[in-house]
């Protein structure tokens, strides 16, 4: 930037800011347009980044290394009697996968059912009661707090004894242990081993309402007729994708699929349901600047009147400016950071109380709200844009008065 221009974007303003120091109520007016539209904005995308950090962190308790194979997909599409007419899996296919396939680092069949689980009065309901072997608590990264996990003894001769999720723990037994006491499964007895650590929710529903109880003890409390699925996790270091290929073309063989017979199973890995997330999530965000948008264009417009407004009003000013020999790229300038200046102060504005608003919304609401800083500045910095744009004709116009016209105008 030369000296010539630099004199003229500092004279430019100079003379902005005493004009909006002038006009204090134009201005405010002015910037509550850009403000209403920020603030709108900034407080749906803070939601909505505050639902993704909150599902992102949610998806990690699943392990980013692990796989589930079953006859339904989690994310269903399609006819849902073609899954549903897909044979079950049984458990000497589960050693067969087991055997043929080396990159797996645990593996275990898990059954389950939704029951009624009762202590000394004490009753919760709709409890996710899973039948799982011993390696499942790695799987899904299920820590025990206290007691201990299920066991392959448990599960050879189908004992009655159940671990708790930390919802169920604290719901029967409030400042009890419940170590070793008998709850009851819709009716039957299972004593208590173990307890485990809080996973929290995954998508709204509460992972530590859940009671494991031994794989065949499952089967032979509740009946075989229910089908399984066959959770794994990958062996550290393994690409997930690949062993997910390798895995299409060893269950086949285990099912004995035909060649050209499409797979009657699913593969299921966390992956999905994040894109099916990010799926949702990206139509809420179009809502959100499709809002937003309309909201800077009113406000930007509302600029362009009001910059039109007091170019209209200083023309004497602009007239006895342009005689004196002001260029007509100071007057441009002038107008133009007036037209910014108010944008980004609405901007600036209207980001706090975006901020505010999307931080109250989280506080009395469960949806979460979090904001990044290259939103806040990329906020700050569209208002400014803004009135950038919606400020060229007003400009226009003032520096191609002409000058004699303009010493005229009353």
């Amino acid at each position: 930037m030369n000296k010539a221009v630099r004199v003229d974007v500092m004279e430019g303003a100079r003379i902005a800011f005493f004009s909006l120091g002038a006009n204090r109520m134009r201005t405010v007016l002015t910037t509550v347009g850009i403000g209403i539209g920020v603030a709108t904005l900034l407080a749906i995308i803070g939601i909505i980044q505050g639902l993704n950090a909150s599902f992102d962190k949610q998806l990690a308790s699943l392990g980013s290394n692990t796989l589930q194979v079953s006859k339904f997909p989690w994310v269903m599409k399609g006819d849902w009697w073609m899954y549903r007419n897909r044979k079950n899996f049984t458990l000497p296919q589960v050693e067969q996968i087991r055997a043929q396939a080396p990159f797996l680092s645990a593996l275990s069949p898990i059954v389950g059912r939704n029951g009624d689980v009762g202590f000394n009065g004490q009753q919760l309901s709709t409890v996710d009661v899973f039948g799982v072997t011993q390696e499942y608590f790695a799987i899904g990264s299920w820590q025990v707090v206290s007691g201990r996990p299920l066991t392959d003894a448990d599960d050879a001769v189908s004992r009655p004894v159940a671990v708790l999720g930390a919802t169920v723990a604290e719901g029967l037994f409030p400042g009890l242990n419940p170590l070793g006491r008998s709850i009851r499964i819709d009716g039957r007895p299972f004593q208590v081993v173990g307890t485990l650590a809080r996973k929290g929710k995954l998508l709204e529903r509460d992972q530590d309402l859940t009671v494991m109880v031994p794989f065949k003890t499952f089967y032979s409390t509740f009946g075989k007729g229910r089908p399984f699925s066959i959770a794994m996790a990958v062996e550290q270091g393994q690409d997930i994708r690949n062993a997910e290929e390798q895995l299409v073309g060893i269950v086949r063989r285990v099912r004995s699929t035909p060649p050209g017979v499409p797979d009657d199973f699913s593969i299921n890995r966390p992956e999905q349901l994040a894109q099916t997330y990010e799926q949702l999530t990206g139509a809420l965000y179009g809502v959100a600047l499709g809002v937003g948008f309309i909201t800077m264009l009113v406000g930007g417009i509302g600029i362009m009147n009001i910059m039109l407004v007091s170019v209209r009003e200083r023309t004497r000013e602009i007239g006895i400016r342009r005689a004196l020999g002001a260029r007509k790229r100071t007057i441009v300038m002038q107008f133009l950071m007036e037209a910014s200046a108010v944008s980004a102060v609405g901007g600036l504005l209207g980001t706090v109380v975006g901020l505010g608003t999307a931080k109250v919304v989280s506080l009395i609401t469960p949806l979460a709200a979090d904001v990044q800083l290259t939103t806040i500045l990329g906020g700050v910095g569209f208002a400014a844009l803004v009135g950038l744009l919606f400020g060229i004709w007003p400009a226009a116009r003032a520096a191609n008065l002409d000058p004699v016209e303009a010493l005229r105008y009353e």
